[in-house]
């Protein structure tokens, strides 16, 4: 049997000093997300992000730079993610438009908000990329190579 990871896409997205999250269903119960998901096949790693920001939080995403990269077994499930999070700007908001299956809403937090949060984040991931967006991790675009 061959392990794979599950390949996921994230957005750190910060304004006026607050961070967008979206809630959203889960088999823990509700919980606070970035924007984020799975990694599609044939898309490019921001495209992948601006694409699930847009169904999540119906923001435009213009990723700027990387975060990080981040690996995370969860314990539950038994799944191991590889996690690529990006930080941007937003563009535009559709609030017209129908959130994911599964995305009650979004929401602003503060830095100090998350942290009282914890307990109802998705995974531990949550916080440490909005720790490591504020402690000024960013490496450029260019370091992702696709090839066709």
């Amino acid at each position: 049997m061959i392990w794979k990871p599950n390949v996921t896409v994230a957005a750190v997205i910060e304004r006026e000093n607050r961070f967008l999250l979206v809630e959203e269903e889960t088999s823990q119960g509700l919980r606070f997300n970035q924007p984020a998901g799975h990694w599609e096949a044939r898309e490019s790693l921001t495209a992948g992000t601006i694409r699930e920001t847009l169904e999540e939080s119906a923001y435009d995403f213009e990723p700027e730079s990387l975060v990080g990269i981040y690996r995370w077994h969860a314990k539950e499930s038994d799944t191991t993610y590889l996690r690529f999070a990006f930080c941007g700007s937003t563009t535009a908001h559709h609030p017209e438009r129908t959130l994911d299956q599964g995305i009650i809403r979004t929401v602003w937090m503060t830095i100090d908000e998350l942290r009282a949060n914890q307990a109802f984040h998705r995974s531990p991931l949550v916080l440490r990329c909005c720790e490591d967006y504020l402690a000024g991790k960013r490496y450029p675009l260019d370091l992702l190579v696709h090839y066709e």
